[in-house]
């Protein structure tokens, strides 16, 4: 579990310095995060008592240094969404808790990607007050979103988050594997031979 606690604390600099850095003009960075990812392994991975403290603490963590450099409010309805969908990212992983593998956690990844971009862009849709307050308003949050954004179509944050989220589920199942197979060798090494 080392390895993955590592990922974890190195996936919280992640973030802060690509949103400290990485939206310099380009979207390549947007949306680019390894929180759903870490929300979705930890449920399947970690003991019970982590399983959502980690990456509710990470995503707090970096949300606290993030909120204070871009003036937001921790309490504003945009970012509680991030909690939401993340908690229900955590569910899905509690899911698959007994049967984590790659053919369950890939797919489960892509989903994860779904449910905090359909979450995230809904409350934006409730509460920004630029979107209509009807179906084809709900559609355009999760199309192109406002037109002030127009440069950045919000289908292309939906986009950073799926590649993220594969690469982030891909990683930290490589280092739970790694801390496993290490635990193992140790635990091999400790037993005594006998002649």
């Amino acid at each position: 579990m080392i390895p993955a606690l590592l990922l974890v604390i190195a996936s919280v600099v992640f973030r802060i310095v690509t949103g400290f850095f990485g939206h310099s003009g380009s979207i390549g960075w947007m949306n680019f995060a390894p929180i759903a990812a870490i929300a979705l392994c930890a449920a399947a991975y970690f003991p019970r008592k982590y399983k959502f403290t980690v990456p509710m603490i990470a995503l707090l963590i970096s949300d606290i240094v993030l909120d204070a450099h871009y003036g937001f409010s921790l309490s504003s309805p945009f970012v509680l969404s991030h909690y939401v969908g993340f908690a229900i990212i955590g569910c899905l992983g509690l899911l698959l808790q007994n049967r984590a593998s790659w053919k369950t956690l890939l797919p489960a990844s892509f989903a994860a990607s779904f449910i905090f971009y359909v979450v995230t862009n809904a409350v934006s849709w409730i509460y920004d007050p630029g979107y209509t307050k009807n179906f084809s308003g709900l559609i355009q949050s999760l199309t192109v979103g406002l037109p002030q954004y127009s440069a950045t179509p919000s289908w292309m944050f939906f986009r950073n988050s799926v590649v993220s989220d594969l690469l982030f589920t891909v990683l930290f199942v490589v280092c739970i594997n790694l801390g496993r197979s290490a635990e193992g060798s140790r635990a091999r090494a400790a037993v005594p031979r006998t002649a």
